[in-house]
């Protein structure tokens, strides 16, 4: 039978496989513990509705490719479920409640300093979580004490010379980014003759506004027919597995740097520059 949690990932770091007292006598000091959030929304005719839960798992399964095995990193089993009321209406879309999303995330961080770790990490694929991540990793960061850090898997870079400009500006869903990665990971998954292209009138109707800036609200009904933003019909395995290795080595190295982070240096840092 084949087995869903194998790899390095899910076969030496995932934390819920050691026991309650490995757990417990385990150095936690510099420790860094990692929740995946994802989400299950429709992302076009070609696209599996876990497309962001399955970047969120794949992305850190290629960075751990990059991480010396002894380094002191858990992960924590991915959340599935985001707010994606943006995307509701659109077959297979599941959404959890911006409150609903902040409360988990709230009792997962009072979990974690009920264990004894220091550092979390938000570990995000869906861009509508983005900004509730935001708020909510600074409150747990209020309540708990805890060290909170938030990364997001489309803020991650890319070669200029694997995606157009076009689709840096306006592919954020569905588009040649999603799909490629995808198609190198889960290739099964999608549906390669219902590849849409589809992007919205953005550039022409405002000088300012972008989603990458997160500037102006908006649904999916409001940017797109087909579902997507983005042009799926340029995307291949190849090119996803070429992002693959540019962030897993992005990501390994972030995550090394916070295991070894210190807020609380921070304060002693800025007063020694000021004495100097």
């Amino acid at each position: 039978m084949k087995r869903r949690y194998s790899g390095r990932v899910w076969e030496d770091q995932f934390l819920p496989r050691l026991s309650s007292a490995e757990i417990q006598s385990m150095p936690k000091k510099d420790s860094l513990v990692i929740l995946p959030i994802g989400a299950v929304e429709q992302h076009g005719p070609h696209l599996p509705v876990f497309t962001d839960t399955l970047l969120a798992e794949t992305v850190l399964e290629e960075a751990f490719n990059h991480i010396p095995s002894d380094a002191n990193i858990w992960v924590l089993p991915p959340l599935p479920y985001g707010k994606s009321n943006e995307h509701l209406g659109r077959a297979g879309t599941f959404s959890l409640s911006s409150a609903t999303l902040q409360s988990v995330i709230m009792d997962i961080g009072r979990s974690m300093k009920e264990s004894g770790f220091r550092r979390l990490l938000l570990f995000n694929a869906h861009g509508g979580n983005s900004d509730l991540l935001n708020m909510a990793a600074r409150e747990v960061r209020l309540e708990t004490d805890l060290m909170v850090f938030r990364m997001n898997v489309g803020g991650l870079s890319v070669e200029e010379s694997l995606l157009s400009e076009m689709e840096r500006l306006l592919g954020i869903h569905g588009g040649d980014y999603e799909t490629s990665l995808i198609m190198a990971a889960y290739p099964n998954w999608v549906k390669e003759g219902e590849m849409p292209e589809e992007y919205p009138e953005l550039l022409k109707n405002s000088k300012f506004l972008r989603f990458q800036k997160s500037n102006f609200a908006w649904t999916i009904n409001d940017v797109s027919s087909s579902g997507i933003l983005g042009n799926a019909k340029t995307a291949s395995a190849e090119k996803g597995r070429k992002i693959y290795e540019l962030h897993g080595k992005q990501v390994a190295e972030m995550l090394i740097d916070m295991m070894n982070f210190e807020i609380d240096s921070l304060i002693e840092k800025v007063s020694a520059e000021i004495r100097g």
